[in-house]
């Protein structure tokens, strides 16, 4: 099986997943059809289609099936077949703040700072728990701008402009009262009951083994792979937060850190010397997915 998803994709190939990624969405909603929830699958879809395309656009991973086919198995587990339309938003804008932190040329990266801005605060008004993600993008702004301070205005004018529109709006139509769901912090209910992911214990492992590896192997990389991963990693750190301190038992929050894990375990299984330890972790990874998704499916009903 890895033989096969080792072989490079083609120009046919992404619609293909895409194809089957709108089958699974149809699929989960046909017998709940509203407008709230056809909005909520349609920024789902769009969301994590983008994936598929940053997968190139990123450059961490072969131009093969391997992180295609891993992606959509990781999507099909932790999709419930009803989103949010708060995590279907946060899906939505993760995929497109990647998308423009990862352009290459730092003119047309700098002018999208008030873009992203306004992302971040539209992901912050439907779901207040996605607030790492902020961080994220200031860190990534220290790193990458040589324009910091100037950056990091252009961050907040859009952070602002969305927030004065938003708050603008709710006065008007008299919705006056603060909803203390937008101070988070005071929501928090760390994740402690970890018997109904035990299933999913060899995808954690090979996931922490993988980024070891990285680190042993780290002289080895070359700097824009390095950089390239270290942005990949705090990117999954600020999942990890929300999904560690807000998740609870909506497993569906684990979708919004299913795209970085892809690309970690990828590279791991990519990088393994041994073909035959290749074949077995990653069925290992599949299967325990798989499981996890029956054990939830009979859980639900």
């Amino acid at each position: 099986m890895f033989k096969l998803l080792s072989k490079e994709s083609n120009i046919f190939s992404v619609p293909v997943y895409l194809g089957v990624l709108l089958f699974i969405v149809i699929s989960f909603n046909v017998l709940n059809i509203n407008t709230l929830n056809i909005i909520s699958a349609i920024l789902t879809f769009a969301g994590i289609s983008m994936g598929y395309f940053l997968f190139n656009k990123i450059n961490l991973t072969r131009r093969s099936h391997l992180p295609l086919f891993l992606y959509s198995v990781l999507v099909f587990t932790f999709y419930p077949g009803y989103l949010d339309i708060g995590i279907a938003i946060s899906l939505f804008t993760n995929s497109y703040v990647l998308f423009l932190l990862t352009e290459n040329k730092d003119y047309s990266r700098n002018s999208t700072y008030v873009l992203i801005g306004s992302l971040l605060m539209v992901n912050f008004i439907f779901l207040p728990t996605t607030f790492p993600l902020i961080f994220f993008v200031i860190f990534h702004i220290i790193l990458t701008s040589d324009r910091i301070f100037l950056n990091i205005l252009r961050l907040f004018f859009g952070m602002i402009l969305i927030g004065t529109t938003y708050f603008s709006l709710a006065y008007f139509w008299g919705l006056n009262q603060w909803n203390p769901i937008y101070l988070p912090i005071n929501y928090i209910k760390p994740f402690k009951d970890f018997k109904e992911i035990y299933i999913l214990s060899p995808v954690i492992l090979l996931l922490v083994y993988s980024v070891l590896d990285h680190y042993f192997n780290y002289n080895k990389k070359s700097p824009t792979s390095r950089f390239k991963y270290g942005l990949i990693l705090i990117f999954s750190l600020s999942q990890l937060i929300t999904i560690v301190l807000f998740m609870g038992k909506n497993y569906e929050y684990l979708l919004l850190i299913a795209f970085p894990a892809t690309i970690i375990l990828s590279r791991m299984l990519r990088f393994l010397r041994k073909y035959w330890v290749k074949e077995v972790e990653l069925w290992m990874i599949v299967i325990s997915l798989i499981i996890f998704k029956i054990l939830q499916y009979f859980y639900f009903m």
